[in-house]
């Protein structure tokens, strides 16, 4: 094999490698580390929150002890408490009723005012832990079953292709022959360069 062709293919395998390793950690990010942590990932929808988190952004949410919320936070909860519809925004208040109950006044970052109403620790789902902009168009597709099975089948398929990869390496080193550099006695007439011996 040529060196041009051997630079080659060897710039194939790590390309290949660094996509793998991509792919590995999107999934990662998006299904398995949530799954484990106990956390949910959300899809923003609005461009209330750009630039931060424009439309499509995945935002894996995580729960929260009410007097850990502060200012600043961003948190998902309900807007109406019991109703699926969630909104992710910033904490920009905080008070405290005449029950002694914590409640919080979110904003949009892209929002001019404040939202109506205060939010009580009923509605908050959890906060923020990190979100991954335009991913959630990718997972926004598919359901959560078919999530769990995508990630089933991805996974089995990069152990796969490692597993292809390090053979076909270990094949590639076996086939190169092994070049041994025996020296000889140097007779009149002859060349003292070393001889090669190829097995």
């Amino acid at each position: 094999m040529s060196r041009v062709a051997e630079t080659a293919r060897w710039s194939l395998t790590v390309l290949s490698w660094f996509v793998m390793l991509f792919v590995a950690a999107v999934l990662a990010a998006a299904l398995i580390v949530p799954r484990l942590a106990g956390a949910t990932p959300y899809v923003i929808e609005t461009s209330s929150m750009t630039p931060t988190m424009p439309p499509g952004t995945l935002v894996v949410v995580r729960p929260v002890a009410q007097d850990q919320i502060r200012p600043g936070d961003v948190i998902t909860y309900q807007i109406k408490s019991g109703d699926p519809t969630v909104v992710t925004h910033r904490v920009v208040a905080q008070g405290i009723d005449a029950t002694g109950q914590a409640r919080w006044r979110t904003q949009g970052d892209a929002n001019d005012a404040m939202d109506a109403s205060w939010v009580l620790p009923v509605q908050v789902k959890g906060e923020r832990w990190y979100s991954i902009p335009y991913l959630g168009y990718v997972t926004s597709f598919v359901t959560s079953q078919q999530r769990e099975a995508l990630s089933i089948l991805v996974v089995l398929g990069l152990i796969g292709y490692a597993g292809a990869n390090f053979r076909g390496a270990i094949k590639e080193r076996r086939r190169k022959p092994v070049v041994l550099h025996i020296e000889q006695p140097v007779a009149a007439g002859q060349s003292d360069q070393p001889v090669d011996v190829r097995t």
